[in-house]
């Protein structure tokens, strides 16, 4: 998706633009809505973190950061139930 034009109000994590997918509302408030997957990307390429390394500095950094009301959510795009006990399993967990 072409990154939208800002919504007035919202406040955008800076350096993550090309993880923006869109926008949403917290109450009455607006919110920027970011892939989680995007931005590790931007953390892994622009700042040459692996990827644990951007994990653990997105959930703190990013994530965690409290700005208002308006402080921007990230859309759970990262499949944190794929591991190596649940092989043999589709994707609703059945076997």
């Amino acid at each position: 998706m072409m990154n939208p034009e800002p919504l007035e109000g919202a406040v955008l994590a800076e350096g993550f633009e090309k993880a923006l997918v869109g926008y949403g509302h917290h109450f009455t408030y607006p919110v920027a809505v970011y892939s989680t997957t995007g931005c590790i990307k931007i953390l892994m390429e622009r700042d040459g973190m692996s990827d644990e390394e951007a994990l653990e500095y997105f959930d703190f950094n990013v994530q965690g950061a409290w700005v208002g009301e308006s402080t921007p959510v990230f859309l759970d795009d990262i499949p944190y139930w794929t591991n190596e006990s649940e092989e043999g399993t589709n994707e609703q967990g059945n076997t």
